[in-house]
C-alpha cells in the first residue's frame, strides 16, 4: 500500500505543530534532541537573535557564475553517523516517535508519519519503498544557490559541512521539492504559508553560518515574509 497523501488525509499543519519539531546539530545528535526545538545548537530561545537581525548581517550581492558547479563539489554521498546514514537520521528526526526502524540495521525507517512542512499535509508511510518515492531530503539553501552566493570560495571541507549540516536539511514531499529546484526565497517559498517564517529564518541562519550572501531580490522577499512574524528567531546561530 502506498503512503497516504494530502488528497486523502490532508490537514493544515499549524504553526504550533511545526514549531514543536526537534532540530539538532550534526556533531551532537542525541544531546540536541533534548533541547528546545527552536534552539538546537545550545542557544536558548530567549537568547537567539531575530532572523530579521541576522538577515541584516548578510552581504547583498549579485549572483556569481554557476560555472563549475556540481553536487560533488559539496559531497558525494550521505555520511554515516553512528552506523546510520544521515538521510535516515533526518527521516527519523521528522517522523519522531512514530518512526518504525528496520530490525536488520536499526537505521532504516520502514514506516512512520509526520506533518510535512512544505505542503502542510499529514503523510503516513506504510513501507520502506514509500519513502523512496514520497520523500526527499531538501537542502533548505540549495547547493546550486549556495555555489552562486559564496560557496565556491569556501574550502572543500566547509562545503561538505554545509551540504551535510542538519540545519540545512529537511525531509519533504518529493514533488514539491522538485518544484523548488534550486530557487531562493525570491523565486520559491513553501506553499504552506504557516511554515514560511521558519523556512526563511532557517535560510538566513544557514547563509550566516557559512558566510554566504543574498541578492537584493532575495533579501526583499525574506523581509516581506518576516513582516508577519517579526519575533521569528534565527536557528542555531548567534551574533
Amino acid at each position: 500500500m502506498k503512503y497516504k497523501t494530502r488528497r486523502t488525509i490532508a490537514i493544515a499543519a499549524s504553526a504550533v505543530a511545526i514549531s514543536s519539531w526537534v532540530y539538532f546539530n550534526s556533531k551532537s545528535y542525541e544531546t540536541a534532541l533534548t533541547q528546545d526545538p527552536l534552539a538546537p545548537l545550545g542557544v536558548t530561545t530567549e537568547d537567539a537573535p531575530l532572523a530579521a537581525d541576522v538577515l541584516e548581517q548578510l552581504p547583498v550581492k549579485g549572483r556569481a557564475s554557476k560555472s563549475g558547479y556540481a553536487r560533488t563539489e559539496f559531497y558525494s554521498s550521505w555520511p554515516s553517523i553512528d552506523g546510520c546514514s544521515l538521510r535516515q537520521r533526518i527521516i527519523r528526526r521528522e517522523m519522531g516517535s512514530s518512526a518504525v526502524v528496520s530490525t536488520e540495521d536499526n537505521c532504516t525507517v520502514i514506516s512512520g508519519e509526520y506533518d510535512e512542512p512544505y505542503t502542510g499535509s499529514h503523510l503516513i508511510f506504510y513501507q520502506k519503498s514509500d519513502f523512496s518515492s514520497g520523500v526527499q531530503i531538501d537542502h533548505v539553501v540549495a547547493l546550486s544557490d549556495a555555489w552562486q552566493k559564496g560557496a565556491q570560495s569556501l574550502t572543500k571541507e566547509q562545503r561538505y559541512d554545509l551540504a551535510t549540516d542538519p540545519l540545512n536539511l529537511l525531509a519533504v514531499d518529493s514533488k514539491t521539492n522538485q518544484g523548488k529546484s534550486d530557487g531562493d526565497a525570491a523565486s520559491w517559498l513553501p506553499p504552506n504559508k504557516a511554515f514560511r517564517c521558519q523556512y526563511v529564518a532557517r535560510q538566513v541562519s544557514v547563509k550566516y553560518k557559512y558566510s554566504l550572501w543574498v541578492t537584493a531580490a532575495e533579501k526583499s522577499a525574506i523581509k516581506n515574509v518576516l513582516k508577519s512574524c517579526p519575533s521569528e528567531p534565527a536557528v542555531g546561530v548567534s551574533l
